[in-house]
């Protein structure tokens, strides 16, 4: 089994980046949610009430994530990379986590408010705020940025494939949102890795991974439709929840910081039975 995408997403519920390295940290890939857009609660937003959202994307330069609508003639936003020395503090939710945050700028608040037809606000996780995983599932350190629920997703190439074979319309990997994805293996054995290694970063399974209605999201056009939920609700239930892929952690190392890369090859210890 081998890596053939890496994806980060540095704004909560926009589009990805496709990176062909990555740094592994305690929240994830580099990166990866440590912006968010809020409401003026500090309520997280997301393409559950704002499908549009999957319209904009992001994209690295230098010192910058600059931000585009994929189809409206926008001038584009610059976002820097690291926030100003007196941004203003906001606590923020996500669920029914609570921690702190900085507000990027106004400029960023103006235009995402803007294309968005409702206020909202831009704000940057920094390293001091920490999110700590549910003690349900997390262990003691372990931190994610502003994800859901946890700092990764892994997905098998194999297991969209047998989904789009059951699917009257194929779907792209895209509908899920994975941050790494692998070739090689059988459909859905990555949700029972009690831990897996990439290379010298070595990774805690933490639990298969409950699927929303994000994935019914078409994620170039914005518009919604059933599929592939309704299919996977059919055949990948377990107990309530319908479940594709797997969450996991990086397993930090003091004074460690690993990369991975496509084409680098997993080994995965399943389980035992």
């Amino acid at each position: 089994m081998h890596i053939t995408t890496l994806l980060t997403y540095p704004i909560k519920s926009l589009a990805g980046i496709s990176l062909p390295r990555a740094r592994v940290e305690a929240r994830g890939l580099a990166y990866d949610r440590r912006w968010m857009l809020v409401d003026r609660d500090g309520l997280f937003l997301s393409q559950r009430e704002i499908p549009r959202l999957a319209l904009l994307l992001p994209d690295f330069s230098v010192d910058s994530l600059i931000v585009r609508h994929r189809y409206e003639g926008l001038e584009p936003l610059a976002v820097p990379l690291h926030p100003e020395e007196k941004a203003e503090e906001m606590e923020v939710q996500v669920w029914e986590d609570k921690c702190r945050a900085l507000r990027v700028s106004r400029e960023a608040d103006e235009w995402f408010s803007a294309v968005l037809g409702a206020e909202c606000h831009l704000v940057y996780m920094p390293e001091e705020s920490r999110r700590p995983l549910d003690p349900s599932y997390g262990r003691p350190g372990e931190i994610t940025g502003f994800a859901d629920s946890c700092p990764l997703l892994v997905i098998g190439e194999s297991s969209l494939a047998d989904l789009n074979s059951r699917l009257e319309s194929p779907v792209p990997m895209n509908r899920f949102r994975p941050n790494i994805v692998f070739a090689g293996g059988r459909p859905y054995e990555e949700e029972g890795w009690e831990s897996f290694r990439i290379g010298e970063a070595f990774f805690r399974g933490i639990r298969p991974c409950s699927r929303c209605q994000v994935t019914t999201i078409n994620q170039e056009t914005a518009d919604v439709g059933q599929e592939p939920l309704r299919t996977l609700a059919s055949y990948r239930r377990q107990g309530k929840k319908v479940v594709f892929g797997l969450h996991a952690s990086w397993v930090a190392e003091k004074g460690k910081t690993p990369h991975v890369q496509v084409g680098d090859e997993i080994e995965a210890y399943p389980r035992h039975p």
